[in-house]
């Protein structure tokens, strides 16, 4: 009789052990996931126009000599506008290629142990995490990297400028050009793209 109260007693132990084991990891387990993402916590991005990348205008200037080519356009939600020239298609050996990435950025509510991102936070956060360097007295937040090729005659300039809830990358390559005029053309390009899409 002794001996079943002793085993009665390890099981019940044993058992007690295991549930509060189980509830010390539950409560690990919802503390690190959060509450459920309820669709209402979530601010859905704005949409961007549907005429976004003709509103961009006219970039033959950023182009080998005689060239004027539509806009490309991929994507809703984030839009991709781009445009480029091959050397192999121009008698001069000009080449140029442009990419023009819009991304409007949603928010969301508080969750568990979270404060809560607006929009304008979330995309803050975007531009931050690029780690290029910053370009000074920019009417918004910029920054910038530059690489070179064939003896500086080939610039690729890529910018990414926030505004609100809007990030705007900018990519632009060409040959040959000079390092100041392929950086306007990126930076002029990148704000006509903040202010097209507001």
């Amino acid at each position: 009789m002794a001996r079943v109260a002793g085993m009665a007693s390890r099981l019940i132990r044993s058992t007690g052990i295991a549930a509060g084991i189980a509830a010390v990891a539950g409560l690990g387990i919802g503390y690190a996931a959060g509450d459920p993402v309820r669709p209402t916590d979530i601010v859905q991005p704005r949409k961007l126009p549907a005429d976004l990348c003709d509103r961009l205008g006219d970039v033959s200037l950023l182009l080998p000599k005689a060239t004027n080519l539509p806009w490309q356009r991929t994507g809703n939600t984030e839009v991709v506008c781009s445009v480029g020239v091959r050397s192999q298609a121009q008698p001069t050996f000009t080449a140029a290629a442009l990419k023009v990435r819009i991304t409007p950025y949603g928010g969301r509510a508080a969750g568990a142990g979270q404060p809560p991102f607006t929009p304008a936070e979330m995309a803050k956060q975007a531009y931050d995490r690029k780690p290029w360097e910053v370009l000074p007295d920019r009417p918004y937040p910029t920054r910038i990297a530059k690489s070179t090729e064939a003896g500086g005659q080939s610039w690729r300039v890529s910018v990414m400028v926030v505004r609100a809830d809007l990030v705007v990358q900018v990519d632009y390559e060409a040959h040959p050009i000079t390092e100041a005029a392929a950086q306007q053309g990126a930076l002029v390009l990148a704000d006509r793209a903040i202010w097209e899409a507001k």
